[in-house]
């Protein structure tokens, strides 16, 4: 789980975003009140869940890149043994 920041920046009333994903709601509303503060026609701003991977963190008022997680390989046995069926960036080796 990960946390993004969305914008409205014209008229449509339309929430936008990017690929920023964060591994807290308050890195995201970071990076979006810093958005906010560049942007003029930024009309309102929210941060909303996202099940997608943690990309970045906000260190200091700066964007960080954060490598993905490594994929981890596992048997079923082992899969089974320690209940690691559907964890993130497990594949389960039958």
């Amino acid at each position: 789980m990960s946390y993004r920041p969305e914008v409205i920046a014209d008229s449509s009333g339309e929430w936008t975003g990017n690929g920023l994903r964060f591994a807290t709601e308050a890195e995201a509303l970071g990076n979006v009140r810093a958005l906010e503060s560049r942007w003029f026609a930024v009309r309102e701003t929210r941060v909303v869940e996202s099940a997608d991977p943690v990309n970045y963190a906000w260190v200091d008022g700066r964007l960080v890149s954060v490598p993905p997680a490594p994929q981890v390989y596992v048997s079923a046995e082992i899969a089974d043994a320690f209940g690691m069926r559907g964890l993130p960036n497990t594949k389960v080796i039958e």
